[in-house]
């Protein structure tokens, strides 16, 4: 686990509608629980503080679900897609003392808080971390406050920070095949592949 002092914040982002799921993601359940409140327990268990969760389609419903000490964020913009959500969770996260925002998504139920801590080791503000699998680079990412301006100022449509990660040399790939998979649910069917572990 990280360091009292050095934890990055986790920042989820959860504002999608899910249209080839049927509904927004972060309200499917996943033996139980709804994607949203698995995918912070992920965060908190991997040392993440604080918690911030950005909302959008369904916040409303989205909202009653979050456990206590969760900061919510609704990006009014969200239909714009992932960018618009990166830009207001780092917006939050700007008023914090967050030295790094550790970024997860809602739909990667097989991410674990193994590898969110093997990320969050890192935590700092010049961090520029990328979870791989097989050496193939996905999510979480870990990002340090000194790269928020140019993530934020690059982050539109789907794309989040993918422009601004593929384009920096300081970026470090850490590998977590060992420990997580990355394999993201847009329907029913994948989401099937995750039931009862």
């Amino acid at each position: 686990m990280v360091e009292r002092g050095t934890a990055p914040a986790g920042l989820l982002l959860a504002a999608g509608a899910g249209r080839r799921m049927g509904g927004p993601k972060a309200l499917v359940e996943l033996d139980g629980e709804p994607l949203v409140r698995r995918a912070l327990r992920v965060l908190s268990d991997g040392g993440c503080r604080p918690l911030i969760v950005v909302l959008g389609a369904a916040a409303e419903s989205v909202g009653p679900l979050l456990p206590d000490g969760v900061t919510p964020v609704v990006a009014d913009d969200w239909p714009e897609g992932m960018g618009a959500s990166l830009r207001a969770g780092l917006d939050a996260l700007s008023g914090t003392d967050a030295d790094a925002a550790l970024v997860h998504l809602v739909d990667l139920p097989g991410v674990t808080a193994e590898a969110v801590a093997r990320l969050a080791a890192s935590s700092g503000p010049d961090a520029l971390v990328r979870a791989a699998y097989s050496g193939r680079p996905a999510h979480p990412v870990l990002i340090g406050r000194g790269h928020w301006a140019g993530v934020r100022a690059g982050a539109s449509g789907d794309a989040g920070a993918r422009e601004y990660l593929a384009g920096h040399s300081g970026l470090r790939l850490v590998e977590c095949g060992d420990i997580a998979s990355a394999g993201d649910v847009d329907t029913p069917e994948q989401l099937a592949r995750f039931r009862d572990g």
